[in-house]
């Protein structure tokens, strides 16, 4: 905004954010300097050429100059007028940066460490928390060190398959809390390829760009999170062209291979009037997550094929009790699925999700840093009231949330709709000392056992 002695003030913009040319939407450490017009707009050298390039090979003949009117430039949206969220942090130098905070194998806990820190938050799932931490210290080595000896070591992108509700997100979420990088979490689902409704691939990246405050250097040391990757299996037996499976897929290969991608800052596709941005992909850390509903009858086909008769013969039913089938996926099996080879082959870590069952619940419950039993625990503590759950409350609400058949958030919404009338009563009455709730108030057949202060009813 111009100042009373008319000129411009950008609220430093210019020690940060960098400018971007106004026809072809390239940033200045990419395009070179700019040439700075009218109205606060600025050209790169290479558009400029292109335009007086037109103008004197006739291409623009249809335009008669000498009756067009005054051309306002302040019309024009100017640099300083651009959303923050449109812009482009300057990159640092690699020396500059170095100097004020490298990243170094003490900032990277080691994977038994990781593995402790994950267990405050998740319960069980030991299989699973142990290949998360070995894959992302050695894919955080890989980016401390580029290489070793010469020796390149490559990504160690991640699949993980477990039923809804047992803990997916959540890991990745804690993970990115752990190691403190960038984290943006997707949905597959949203995907199409280019030219059609939907986000382009490259909305994955811009996503992570705008967690990390269009730093791109902050960006690409991030993690990517795309849930619900078993959407964009390859449709079978279908004559139309498949947007939204096989072509997502193909789509995503270079991006979780590593290579530069041209990025839309604060948008999720692209479009002329959308600044772009380059990234590098190859220190991004991508991890896919999905239920792969039904995968477990391709498991069976798979493992029964050396069913016959006689004594010594599999039964065809003999995994049909199995609840944890998915343990035994395969990348045969995936490829069955719907996922093409050249996919799985660029998520080299393969690891599954227990489901949950009814002492996982109640662990679940009691044992997390964060439980939400805990969280109602401290909102009416506030309130100087203690609130007690007994054993047959526990065993209830893990009940009534196995169910329901969606896992661990069921239980948040068993718990909200119980805890209401409580949360609603108790500031009322500033004598009411300790709640202890029970299973027949959690199965509607009685009422939480109220105890007063220095009395008991």
């Amino acid at each position: 905004m111009p100042d009373n002695n008319g000129n411009n003030q950008n609220n430093n913009d210019d020690d940060e954010y960098e400018k971007y040319c106004y026809l072809c939407r390239r940033p200045e450490s990419e395009a070179g300097p700019f040439i700075r017009m009218p109205g606060n707009m600025y050209i790169c050298n290479d558009c400029m050429q292109k335009s007086f390039d037109s103008f004197n090979n006739g291409a623009m003949q249809f335009l008669d100059l000498s009756k067009m009117p005054n051309i306002n430039m302040s019309q024009f949206m100017p640099f300083d007028d651009i959303p923050t969220s449109q812009k482009v942090k300057k990159k640092k130098k690699q020396k500059e940066e170095k100097e004020q905070k490298p990243l170094t194998m003490a900032d990277v806990p080691a994977p038994h460490k990781i593995k402790a820190m994950l267990d405050e938050y998740v319960v069980g799932q030991e299989y699973a928390k142990r290949a998360m931490s070995v894959a992302v210290y050695n894919h955080y080595k890989r980016v401390i060190t580029d290489t070793m000896d010469d020796i390149e070591i490559e990504k160690s992108n991640m699949l993980m398959l477990g039923p809804t509700g047992c803990g997916k997100t959540y890991l990745v979420q804690t993970i990115a809390k752990i190691l403190q990088v960038p984290l943006a979490i997707t949905d597959a689902t949203t995907l199409t390829e280019a030219g059609y409704i939907g986000d382009d691939v490259e909305s994955i990246l811009s996503k992570l760009l705008a967690v990390a405050d269009n730093d791109v250097e902050k960006a690409e040391r991030g993690i990517v999170f795309i849930d619900e990757i078993d959407k964009i299996a390859k449709k079978k037996e279908t004559r139309s062209r498949d947007v939204s499976g096989e072509s997502v897929q193909q789509g995503l290969l270079k991006i979780l291979e590593g290579a530069e991608v041209e990025v839309p800052v604060g948008s999720g596709s692209k479009n002329a009037m959308t600044p772009m941005t380059t990234m590098n992909t190859r220190n991004i850390l991508f991890i896919c997550g999905g239920a792969f509903p039904d995968i477990e009858d391709i498991i069976k086909q798979r493992l029964n094929k050396q069913s016959s008769m006689g004594f010594a013969a599999d039964l065809k039913d003999k995994y049909d009790k199995n609840d944890n089938l998915i343990k035994e996926v395969t990348t045969e099996d995936l490829r069955e699925f719907g996922m093409i080879p050249e996919f799985l082959g660029r998520l080299p870590v393969l690891f599954t999700l227990d489901s949950l069952d009814k002492d996982m619940y109640i662990k679940i419950l009691k044992e997390p840093k964060n439980a939400i039993l805990k969280q109602y625990k401290k909102l009416l503590a506030l309130d100087e009231v203690d609130l007690e759950f007994d054993d047959s409350a526990y065993e209830a609400i893990a009940e009534k949330a196995m169910e329901k058949k969606t896992g661990a958030r069921a239980l948040r919404a068993i718990i909200e709709k119980f805890m209401m009338d409580i949360m609603y009563e108790i500031p009322r009455d500033d004598n009411i000392g300790r709640v202890t709730i029970t299973g027949d108030y959690i199965n509607g057949k009685g009422a939480p056992i109220i105890e007063l202060r220095g009395t008991n009813i």
